[in-house]
């Protein structure tokens, strides 16, 4: 699979995302919470490393994306599809994800969101977890009724996502 992200740019970006990415996982499993300084240091990465990493007229309209998909997200936000933290934390996310990508990372999005939840709900389901991780906030929100309608830390699935997108772009030579 090919994708449009120079793949220098995914290199430049991958060691400064990463921690980040792996801090809002672990925050949204143990709190269902993502920092807004998680959101702030995501931001601050584009802006200080975009211009190192991506030509610069690229690096300039990838940050028309943060306000489209902060726009939507606040969508989803009202309807009740996501958090607030979620809708900030895909609006920074956005600017990393060229256009023509966009097809991808969406599939991406989807494979990602059903990985994350299957994992998440197979953890539940295993005594130890409630031993190891009893006290994360992700295993305490479960209620009676139907799985699909039980709250479910998209942030893992975000981290996940914008690590494997740059991955791939790293190799895949775009």
């Amino acid at each position: 699979m090919s994708l449009a992200i120079p793949s220098g740019a995914a290199l430049w970006f991958l060691p400064f995302v990463t921690p980040v990415c792996l801090w809002v996982i672990w925050t949204d499993l143990t709190r269902m919470k993502i920092p807004n300084r998680a959101v702030a240091a995501l931001f601050a990465i584009y802006a200080l490393v975009g211009p190192l990493a991506l030509p610069f007229d690229l690096y300039a309209w990838q940050w028309l994306n943060l306000p489209v998909v902060l726009g939507l997200g606040f969508v989803f936000f009202a309807a009740g599809a996501m958090g607030a933290g979620d809708a900030k934390f895909i609006a920074v996310m956005a600017p990393f994800v060229t256009l023509a990508d966009a097809s991808v990372f969406l599939r991406l999005y989807i494979a990602a969101s059903l990985a994350a939840l299957l994992v998440h709900r197979l953890a539940l389901a295993l005594p130890a977890s409630g031993r190891i991780a009893a006290d994360w906030e992700s295993w305490k929100r479960q209620h009676p009724g139907p799985w699909w309608k039980q709250p479910f830390p998209k942030g893992t699935a975000l981290g996940v996502l914008l690590i494997a997108y740059l991955a791939l772009g790293a190799i895949s030579g775009g």
